[in-house]
């Protein structure tokens, strides 16, 4: 069975909620990153692409008939490339990964373009469609931007609380305090600024033509735990989880190149990563944030490896206090985690967040010259994926080396 490698990926810059990539539509910031995926592989034949697979979890507004299809049209791929979306939530992206790998293995394909994009910024109002025309009431129009809408009543209570209030529950369930987590928040804001000023982006993350972002616009170096702390609960009273400790709403895309071991020739590159081990896991909704726990669990285990042997992990930050209760249960030391902070700082675009876990990693493996690492993510409505790397870097180490 052919291995599947990650020859190459970018992103945007992650913008904030209404701001500098606000009024980019999504399928032009997704044709942005794959024209700059390409441009960056001129060797490469874009008819040489057998799929691109691109991970939107709204899909209600300009995102909307197939952003996987529109998004290479507006790139400039050829007609005959064909495209695909996945919806997995917060995961949409790292399950494109996961796909293109799969599709790579089998030998369905030798080159394929994944990634996945978000704007939380535009993403529109909906109206339920009435029964009948004209209806006698009001109707009240739902935000899809992020969360539960249009619940099915069915569904039991405790399975559709607010993201919020999950978490919330989780910090009961393991003890996790407020001053916990609100320094996880100020560290991955710091880390966060020191990975740009140390230039550890510089070679991925490409600006959005229009405007002026060059750098995620979340990130805040001064942040302390003690401005933290001031912050108000913002899901219970006198609960911990507060807009600082928790990822914004952001606007973003990221694109990645997949393709098998001997595609090199054909994508004009040699690649950066091997995908050793893929895990997929789930359990009750509202605990999802604890459902990477399982799914990396499942992917060392596919990789041949443990937890011993992993020098990288990038684990996207939906909460501080899920991010926390993973790292515990994994007993992996917090240094090697997000060492270029995370998405409570970075940001947070749901479709495109997959992407850019999976890509620092990459990075971050070759930045540090570890052998083997970690990509994991949780999902709304109880799932979780985890992605494990392995650097190609003929200098890779298995031992400790912290950037």
């Amino acid at each position: 069975m052919p291995a599947a490698h990650l020859y190459d990926a970018v992103r945007t810059p992650f913008g904030r909620f209404r701001g500098a990539l606000a009024g980019v539509r999504p399928d032009d910031l997704a044709a942005g990153t794959l024209s700059e995926l390409l441009r960056r592989s001129p060797g490469l034949d874009p008819a040489a692409v057998d799929d691109v697979v691109l991970g939107n979890a709204n899909g209600a507004g300009e995102d909307n008939r197939n952003v996987g299809r529109m998004a290479p049209l507006l790139a400039g791929f050829p007609v005959t490339v064909p495209g695909t979306t996945v919806n997995r939530l917060c995961g949409s992206s790292l399950d494109a990964a996961m796909i293109a790998s799969r599709e790579i293995e089998s030998g369905d394909a030798r080159v394929v373009v994944a990634g996945g994009v978000e704007s939380m910024s535009r993403a529109p109002w909906v109206l339920p469609k009435p029964d009948g025309p004209f209806p006698a009431g009001d109707v009240t129009a739902v935000s899809t931007t992020l969360g539960w809408r249009l619940v099915n009543p069915r569904m039991p209570r405790e399975w559709t609380v607010s993201l919020g209030e999950s978490n919330e529950q989780l910090a009961e369930r393991f003890g996790i305090g407020r001053e916990r987590q609100d320094e996880f928040a100020a560290g991955s804001h710091h880390r966060a600024a020191a990975a740009w000023d140390a230039g550890h982006h510089d070679a991925w993350v490409v600006q959005v033509p229009g405007t002026d972002l060059t750098r995620d616009e979340g990130i805040r170096p001064t942040t302390s735990v003690r401005e933290l702390a001031g912050l108000t609960p913002a899901f219970r009273p006198g609960g911990t989880i507060t807009a600082g400790n928790a990822s914004p709403l952001s606007d973003g895309a990221s694109a990645l190149l997949i393709a098998a071991e001997d595609a090199a020739d054909v994508v004009g590159r040699d690649p950066l990563a091997r995908i050793a081990g893929r895990g997929t896991a789930a359990l009750e909704p509202q605990s999802f944030g604890y459902a990477p726990v399982g799914a990396a669990e499942r992917a060392l285990r596919r990789a041949g490896i443990g937890w011993s042997d992993v020098g990288a992990v990038e684990l996207n930050e939906a909460f501080a206090v899920q991010s926390l209760a993973c790292i515990d249960a994994w007993g992996v030391d917090p240094a090697v985690v997000n060492r270029w902070g995370g998405a409570v700082a970075l940001g947070h675009p749901l479709g495109a967040s997959g992407g850019r876990v999976l890509g620092t990693l990459a990075a971050v493996l070759r930045a540090t010259g570890e052998r083997w690492g970690v990509a994991a993510i949780c999902i709304g409505v109880g799932q979780g994926l985890a992605v494990v790397l392995e650097n190609l870097d003929t200098t890779a180490r298995t031992s400790g080396n912290a950037a």
